[in-house]
């Protein structure tokens, strides 16, 4: 909202210094609105009427010592001009006090509201009345807010306060913000007050968990009943890491208990004290080095020796590679054997996946889509089960606008497009602090592997750690020797993720890939033509066109190539028996959808239902697979005891049950085709349940090397028994030659 004062503060700007281009002033927009524009153009016309030469939009050590210098506080008395009184009035209407008249004098108005910012600060006891002190003038002059903001915590808000009102006056110490929320600037000024309190010297202090404060903390062990200052910085750590427990200067079973609960939370031993380990953890996103990690991740292969290492140095999940970008780390990507080494050794792997995703241009939907697409086919060519989460990178230091401008989206897209194939693995995310807890609270991550390590990243510094937290990467070092040395991120495990200890081998011939646009005029013209012969039904009653149909079977490319991929099969297999199928959709069964969707919508009365003929169109053939909700139902409950695939078994005795996987079949290309695949499995295993009571001999399930006798058999069975199954799987299998010659080349290209 446009702030009228606001305005007046910007036009004295622009009346003022009218060739600010040439003093290094900008010109302001008169909008009415405060943001960093109108505090830079503020401390450069502060600057100039300082007499410094070199104008900055920084208000840095240069402009705080000019200030001190030469005035050491500013009031009536002290402020050397209108247009200088003007400069700090136009200041405070910006920051949301009353400046007064922006008229050049400091009077009672102008007073009264310094006044307000020093209550506001926190430093009303430290500087009282109404000069305003160089620091004080530097927390002026930038967009820090000092009321809470934005649903802000009034708990933060008093910790802010009582920081600055303690530790002002010490050389390296600056106003934070008292807005109510822990930031990068507040976790810089808690590590100041740890070494302020440890007796550090003003040019000793720094800000830095260096070894100095270490040592110092580990005197510094508070239980119950510990009291004073050092209990005040303890509980304002726990609150500023979102722990539920007062700010207080005595520690009570309260925080005794909060203790307890954040060190089970982060894997430290639970004392319920304030101990060192304890104190890191709250104090910088690393925490305690030293420790001792079950996990670890790195860019080297793991070799017998160097599994060896590890296994002794008691890890249990390795993260690794799925693909690398680059030729600097040769040894990045998963390499050949080494999944078969790791389970040799009781070794589990979690998969990450990382191309380049240094800059934020990186990120955005479309990337999304291709880096599922082939973080997906790289876990499916290295052998990864179905259900592995990989973790899909993102490391650099994001900055909040742009988690919401591109993180969010790309993440997004990668669990849309990861769920359009049917959910084969689960997405997890690699960052910092903030871009892990944000994209797993939108919803499309559900475990983090957070690079701590990286503690100055603005993302890591002022954020608790994600609630979903699996990993926790503090501290790269080199572990054993010889042939077995191997450097590592040392990595924190919360359990919430043990990898995979068991993987598929390689397999002998190469696997699907997806279909090239190139070949489609070639493919079209064989695959229509042929179907136009094989067509026996009344071609007047059919609903689609031949080609239709076949450019239908060919947009659900992905879902139909990630279900071949991940069963280890053909996809040609897939596509020959929903193109088929589609191209046989008729009248008829048109006609029938429409009666099922009567039924379970409660247009057939009750009185109705058990009337003779009527239970027909409790269901019926439906989608480009021409699926029954009953086959749906059973196909998919055989792969999920199978455990193939997550989900919900359905019962096909529930009317509920058969309108929703046929409703999904019917409206949902990409399910339907993916249940073509399951239902061909479910063929292979006997066809038990199935709705004609016909159960057929359990069979090799379809493979890579499906013979032609076994290809032939799994196409019958989809479509049932007897003579015409027989006469069409026999057309099926020339189908099947022209939809494999194609996906042939295309792979072995």
């Amino acid at each position: 909202m446009a702030d009228e004062l606001v305005r007046r503060a910007q036009r004295f700007i622009n009346t003022t210094y009218g060739d600010g281009a040439t003093l290094g002033i900008p010109k302001l927009e008169e909008d009415g609105r405060t943001s960093w524009t109108v505090m830079y153009a503020l401390t450069r016309a502060l600057q100039y009427e300082l007499g410094i030469d070199s104008l900055s939009n920084n208000f840095g050590p240069g402009t705080l010592a000019a200030l001190q210098e030469k005035y050491g506080k500013l009031d009536e008395s002290t402020i050397p001009s209108a247009i200088f009184c003007r400069i700090i009035q136009s200041a405070l209407y910006c920051k949301g006090y009353d400046g007064g008249e922006i008229d050049g004098k400091y009077n009672s108005r102008v007073k009264a509201a310094v006044v307000k910012l020093h209550e506001n600060m926190g430093v009303d006891k430290v500087y009282p009345g109404s000069s305003l002190w160089p620091k004080v003038v530097k927390g002026l002059f930038n967009m820090d807010a000092y009321v809470t903001v934005n649903e802000g915590s009034e708990t933060v808000r008093s910790i802010q306060q009582w920081l600055n009102g303690r530790y002002l006056l010490r050389k390296d110490y600056y106003p934070i913000p008292c807005d109510g929320h822990h930031s990068r600037d507040v976790a810089k000024s808690m590590l100041l007050a740890i070494q302020y309190e440890l007796g550090m010297a003003d040019g000793v202090a720094n800000g830095v968990f260096g070894p100095g404060t270490q040592n110092g903390l580990k005197s510094h062990t508070l239980s119950t009943g510990s009291s004073g200052v050092w209990v005040q910085l303890f509980s304002a750590a726990m609150v500023l890491n979102r722990r539920s427990v007062s700010f207080s200067t005595a520690f009570t079973s309260e925080h005794a208990n909060a203790a307890k609960e954040f060190q089970s939370f982060l894997k430290l031993p639970v004392t319920g004290k304030g101990d060192f380990q304890t104190w890191s953890s709250l104090l910088v996103s690393y925490g305690d080095q030293s420790r001792k990690g079950e996990a670890c991740d790195g860019v080297t292969k793991i070799t017998p020796a160097r599994a060896q290492t590890l296994k002794g140095a008691g890890i249990k999940y390795i993260g690794r590679y799925l693909y690398n970008s680059g030729t600097s780390l040769p040894e990045k990507e998963i390499q050949p054997g080494e999944l078969a080494t790791l389970k040799e050794y009781g070794l589990r792997c979690f998969p990450i996946y990382q191309t380049w995703a240094r800059s934020v241009d990186y990120y955005s939907p479309r990337q999304g889509v291709v880096d599922c697409l082939n973080a997906a086919a790289k876990a499916e060519d290295h052998g990864f089960r179905t259900g592995t989460r990989i973790y899909f990178a993102v490391d650099y230091d994001a900055v909040n606008d742009e988690v919401t401008s591109h993180i969010l989206p790309y993440f997004r897209s990668i669990s849309e497009k990861m769920h359009q194939l049917g959910n084969p693995f689960e997405v997890g995310i690699y960052g910092p602090r903030n871009v892990c807890s944000r994209v797993a609270s939108g919803g499309y991550a559900d475990a983090s592997f957070v690079s701590n390590m990286s503690s100055g990243f603005s993302g890591n510094l002022g954020y608790a750690m994600p609630e979903n937290w699996a990993f926790d990467q503090i501290v790269t070092k080199t572990i054993g020797s010889g042939s077995g040395a191997i450097e590592i991120d040392n990595n924190i495990a919360s359990g919430h993720d043990t990898g995979q200890g068991d993987f598929l081998p390689t397999p002998a011939e190469r696997l699907d890939i997806g279909f090239h646009l190139s070949y489609l005029e070639s493919l079209r013209a064989e695959a229509v033509s042929f179907m136009e012969s094989a067509m026996e039904s009344d071609k007047d009653k059919l609903m689609y066109s031949r080609q239709l149909c076949l450019d239908e079977v060919l947009r659900q490319d992905e879902a139909i190539t990630s279900m071949a991929r991940r069963l280890r099969m053909r996809k040609a297999l897939i596509q020959t028996t929903a193109y088929w199928e589609f191209c046989h959709y008729n009248n008829v069964d048109h006609m029938g959808a429409a009666g099922v969707w009567y039924y379970h919508k409660g247009f057939i009365p009750d009185w109705a239902k058990d009337l003779p003929g009527i239970n027909k169109v409790r269901d019926s053939s439906t989608g480009i697979g021409k699926i029954f909700g009953h086959t749906g139902i059973v196909a998919w409950n055989n792969a999920i005891r199978s455990g193939l695939t997550r989900g919900e078994i359905r019962d096909t005795a529930k009317d509920a049950d058969i309108f929703t996987m046929w409703d999904r079949l019917r409206s949902d290309n990409p399910f339907n085709v993916r249940t073509v695949a399951w239902v061909q499995l479910w063929c292979a295993d006997g066809k038990k349940g199935d709705v004609s009571g016909h159960e057929e001999t359990k069979m090799r399930r379809p493979a890579l090397d499906y013979t032609d006798d076994e290809k032939f058999e799994i196409l019958r069975r989809y479509q049932g028994f007897g003579e015409m199954a027989e006469r069409h799987a026999r057309k099926r299998m020339t189908l099947y030659a022209i939809f494999e010659k194609y996906a042939r080349v295309i792979r072995e290209a």
